[in-house]
């Protein structure tokens, strides 16, 4: 199957809804009910730097990529944060997981980006083995305080 990438639109809950509940059970998450509709919402209205984009294939949709875009302290140029990805688990290695990032990089590209960056789970080693082929690893460690 070709993935058919488009971008996120208002319309689209109902089919990106059950992708993003599918990520948030592959990472042992849950987030309330009202700040799912507050994510998609941000992700379609237009008024903050964030979007998305869904990859069809036979008229379904199969994965989603959420993305934000933010100034740097280090460039000129913003940064895209590529914050959640994911594909339905029976078409994985299958090219939607790269047609997503691709639509992200073309996206930061044409908004003048000069990078583009995600994180992912130490135990992600499937996804880490197509990332390590499209990205450079940083080599950073991530630390956080919940607040």
């Amino acid at each position: 199957m070709t993935p058919t990438i488009r971008a996120l639109s208002a319309g689209d809950f109902d089919a990106w809804e059950p992708l993003w509940q599918g990520y948030l059970t592959f990472y042992k998450a849950s987030v309330a009910d009202d700040v799912t509709r507050l994510t998609f919402a941000r992700l379609t209205g237009g008024l903050l730097p964030m979007g998305g984009f869904l990859a069809h294939a036979d008229g379904k949709a199969v994965g989603m990529v959420n993305w934000i875009m933010h100034p740097s302290c280090w460039t000129s140029g913003d940064y895209c944060y590529l914050q959640d990805l994911f594909v339905d688990p029976g078409l994985r290695g299958g090219g939607f997981g790269r047609a997503l990032i691709e639509a992200v990089y073309a996206e930061a590209k044409s908004r003048d980006c000069s990078r583009v960056y995600w994180l992912t789970h130490e135990s992600n080693e499937e996804a880490m083995k197509l990332y390590g082929r499209i990205a450079d690893r940083s080599g950073f460690i991530q630390y956080r305080k919940m607040l």
